[in-house]
């Protein structure tokens, strides 16, 4: 752990590809806060098995977890036995100056304002 909160510091990213349109269309920037908790529904960038993704995860009843891309062209990724750290949790989209909101820490959280 570092001296300093910076490790708590959001950051923005902007979007490269289409695997999450229509909800963040190529060149949103996303506005990303430092975590590795968060509600089912909430969109997070992970990083499974050495790969980094933005993606929906989605928890079952059963506990079992998965994250979803929301353009159906890409897998769904069971994250079942394997290697996935929650790197951070999207608070933030801006289109063209157009700022959408997240809650990342409450059930259904892709329905935020």
């Amino acid at each position: 752990m570092t001296q300093d909160c910076s490790y708590n510091e959001l950051y923005a990213l902007q979007v490269l590809d289409d695997s999450m349109e229509p909800e963040f269309p190529v060149k949103a920037v996303i506005v990303i806060e430092p975590s590795q908790v968060c509600a089912s529904g909430a969109y997070v960038i992970i990083n499974v098995e050495g790969e980094r993704l933005f993606r929906q995860l989605i928890r079952d009843d059963s506990g079992q977890q998965k994250v979803v891309p929301l353009n159906p062209q890409y897998p769904t990724i069971a994250l079942t036995e394997t290697n996935h750290k929650i790197e951070g949790v999207i608070v933030q989209r801006n289109i063209r100056r157009k700022v959408k909101h997240y809650k990342p820490y409450e059930e259904n959280s892709h329905l935020a304002s």
